[in-house]
């Protein structure tokens, strides 16, 4: 089976590697001619480590990313609502890493070409169309350099190609622009002195203004510093911001006001901002889930088949998912991979459905969103305003949904 895939991303590189692994013909087409270690920060939850380590990449992860000990939620005021141990410290067989997400990537693309081969991980290809029959499937692609069109055919192709899917557009012409929150983020790293115990993250406030940060890189940690990925959203008014004005870089003066006084004894977002040598700004934008990935030869993963909201730490776990399970579909039915894909489809589509959905009203995040509805001037004892049952029930109902539960997850190893 000849498999083409569009995108080297980290769902699309994950892919790759697994279906090398199970024997399969495999060659990554992206779009960028020189893939770089840029972006921001993410994080990979416990189920999606599982799928990194099996590839053989969990000390490569260690050796750069932070090992997230504990996630804490904090109101407007920096009262503490609910906080609870991650990865191995709340008895994961896997950590959960808080990584950079271009250190991430190049691990992946480092792991692939080497694995597959460099003629394997073709890059300067933009996927422009797609023509399918029922033996095969024919992509063409468009070279960057000289602009010069080339056809590829192969069993099956997989749209690994991100939010803006070339893939998706093309089997979902009416589909439109991605569905805007009416949020707006910055994004930014800064390098800071540790807070907390070195190896946590911290949301604070609520759905209409938040701050997240955690720290990302290991190195750093061990000479006693913290290079520390962080958010600040805030709602904002108009429609979805043109594609063309999506991450680019601004000032903190077009949001820093609204978090002036966010200095507690054991942070300061102000300073946290002001520290970082360049903010970018992006839109929270999701898409609505669709009926189906996967038409005939053809499917999507990831952000091209289910863009989310970065709320519960999800997105590039799911993707990692997504990986696993389309390989061992196709591994299964070599026979059929119009079969393959449509039971990829049916496993992945709805799990990933039920993910986006929960988002959009806030995942776990909820907790904080409750306590500014019942005390937004504050409170005395966060008992007083959610029950330590009800704060714990809003985390276990997440981790269930989003495959990470970890009682599931050990059986399922």
């Amino acid at each position: 089976m000849r498999i083409m895939i569009a995108g080297a991303g980290i769902g699309g590189l994950t892919l790759a590697l697994a279906l090398h692994r199970r024997g399969l013909d495999v060659t990554v087409f992206e779009a960028i001619e020189q893939p770089k270690a840029l972006g921001v920060g993410i994080n990979l939850l416990p189920h999606a480590v599982k799928e990194l380590t099996e590839l053989g990449l969990q000390l490569e992860l260690a050796g750069t990313g932070i090992e997230t000990s504990s996630l804490h939620y904090y109101n407007k005021l920096g009262q503490a609502i609910w906080h609870e141990p991650r990865g191995r410290e709340a008895g994961y067989s896997w950590p959960q890493f808080s990584i950079h997400r271009g250190e991430l990537l190049m691990i992946l693309l480092s792991a692939a070409r080497r694995e597959l081969g460099e003629e394997r991980i073709v890059t300067g290809r933009e996927l422009i169309d797609v023509s399918r029959n029922d033996q095969t499937v024919q992509a063409r692609f468009r070279r960057r350099g000289d602009g010069n069109v080339q056809t590829e055919t192969a069993d099956v192709l997989v749209g690994a190609d991100g939010i803006h899917s070339a893939l998706r557009r093309h089997l979902f012409p009416d589909e439109g622009m991605a569905r805007f929150s009416g949020r707006m983020l910055w994004r930014a790293v800064t390098l800071m002195e540790p807070f907390l115990d070195r190896r946590s993250m911290f949301m604070a406030g609520h759905q209409d203004q938040k701050f997240v940060a955690y720290p990302i890189s290991e190195p750093l940690r061990r000479e006693g510093k913290a290079l520390v990925n962080w958010i600040a959203e805030l709602r904002v008014d108009g429609e979805t911001p043109a594609r063309n004005d999506w991450n680019r870089q601004v000032a903190a003066d077009v949001f820093e006001r609204s978090f002036a006084d966010w200095r507690w004894n054991w942070i300061d977002v102000p300073a946290v901002i002001h520290g970082a040598q360049a903010i970018f700004e992006y839109p929270l934008v999701d898409r609505d889930p669709l009926a189906h990935w996967s038409v005939g030869r053809v499917t999507l993963l990831g952000d091209a088949a289910h863009p989310m909201y970065p709320i519960g730490s999800n997105g590039a776990s799911q993707a990692i998912l997504d990986a696993r399970c389309l390989a061992d579909c196709l591994s299964e039915m070599p026979d059929d991979p119009q079969a393959a894909l449509a039971r990829y489809d049916a496993e992945r589509r709805p799990k990933t459905a039920a993910v986006v959905l929960a988002n959009r009203q806030n995942g776990p995040e909820r907790v904080m969103q409750l306590a500014e509805e019942r005390a937004p001037h504050g409170f005395q004892s966060i008992g007083d305003v959610i029950s330590p049952e009800e704060l714990r029930a809003i985390s276990d109902r997440y981790k269930q949904l989003a495959g990470f539960d970890r009682t599931r997850l050990a059986a399922r190893s």
